[in-house]
């Protein structure tokens, strides 16, 4: 699985290179919207990663050195719990 840090590296590396073509053109409104829909896929991404993060089996749970495969039940309540409104 890869690291939350090189998913992030990509998506901003991809939109500097955006970025750049726009600034080279002089596209004002190009970039404003590069910008804003930088900062609107970090935040989704950041959430997915969350979620990917709560899914995880934590280390030292399950069958001797955490080696239990969890069902796709386990990991569907694990999801609404960590959803639930408080």
């Amino acid at each position: 699985m890869r690291e939350r840090s090189k998913i992030l590296e990509n998506l901003e590396s991809a939109y500097r290179g955006a970025f750049s073509r726009a600034e080279s053109a002089e596209d004002e409104e190009g970039m404003a919207r590069l910008d804003f829909d930088y900062q609107r896929d970090q935040l989704f991404l950041e959430a997915i990663l969350d979620v990917r993060d709560g899914l995880q089996t934590p280390e030292g749970q399950g069958d001797e050195g955490g080696s239990r495969v969890e069902s796709l039940l386990e990991k569907a309540e694990r999801l609404r719990r960590l959803t639930r409104l408080r």
